[in-house]
């Protein structure tokens, strides 16, 4: 593999991702997603999609696009309270739904990505999570019709602990802001979160650049991922580096400040 990790476009970059692959997005909400492969896979026109990310967007945005475009049978994520499309086609039986804690998903991806096939974990023990019966997906009517199963529960050191497994993905996307051509990658602040180990678990991971750099231009000890995880690299615009939009904006007027006569 060329050292120079760097293509033209987003849409050169998610070109061969066939329907009915498994592909690992990072971000938290939407701090720190691919904003642009997202969209130019959403362009590529792929479908039945298995989507593993901490969250699936919003309404109109992110991951969001894909599931409105009907593109993405099954979900593993931890958290889906900000779209209400995503809840719509999971209640009517149109998307399957696995739930996973939000530690023991990062903790999956990693350990996919490591090489580890499965681990211990006392989160979720004592729940539906251990015990089974969480429902994947309902039909039509609001019955369920597939729910998780069973997992493997052993006690270490006095305490019960639960198997879950790692995950592999076939493609995992990305978002960093300055990448080098070898695709070693730093992050900005919270847009760190999920990038990382999503990055690791994929087969073929591509990352949006805010930033590319020559290789040698990001020290050894500024490296959050080193680019033996990532195989493509698109530098964004300047403007398209800019995008940065957040789920909700709450905000509340300045307290007035006392004058110097009080």
């Amino acid at each position: 593999m060329t050292l120079d990790k760097l293509v033209p476009s987003a849409a050169e970059a998610v070109a061969d991702i066939p329907a009915g692959s498994s592909l690992a997005v990072g971000g938290f909400g939407l701090a720190g997603i691919p904003w642009f492969l997202i969209e130019a896979l959403l362009e590529q026109g792929a479908g039945d999609l298995e989507v593993v990310s901490n969250n699936c967007g919003v309404d109109g945005a992110g991951l969001g696009l894909l599931l409105e475009g009907r593109r993405i049978s099954r979900v593993i994520a931890s958290y889906v309270g900000e779209n209400k499309e995503f809840a719509r086609q999971y209640l009517s039986g149109e998307l399957t739904v696995e739930l996973t804690p939000q530690g023991t998903l990062a903790e999956r991806l990693r350990a996919g990505g490591s090489g580890i096939g499965a681990f211990y974990t006392p989160t979720g023990v004592g729940t539906l999570v251990a015990e089974g019966g969480l429902p994947w997906r309902y039909d039509a009517e609001g019955n369920v019709v597939e729910e998780s199963p069973a997992k493997e529960v052993r006690t270490f050191d006095g305490k019960e602990m639960v198997l879950e497994e790692g995950i592999v993905a076939d493609y995992a996307l990305i978002r960093a802001a300055k990448v080098d051509r070898a695709g070693n990658c730093v992050f900005h602040a919270a847009a760190r979160n999920f990038n990382v180990p999503v990055a690791m678990s994929g087969r073929i991971t591509v990352v949006e650049a805010e930033q590319v750099v020559e290789i040698g231009e990001i020290g050894p000890d500024e490296v959050h991922l080193p680019g033996i995880f990532v195989q493509r690299v698109v530098e964004l615009t300047p403007e398209q580096a800019e995008r940065k939009d957040i789920e909700q904006r709450t905000t509340r007027p300045r307290p007035s400040q006392p004058s110097q006569e009080s």
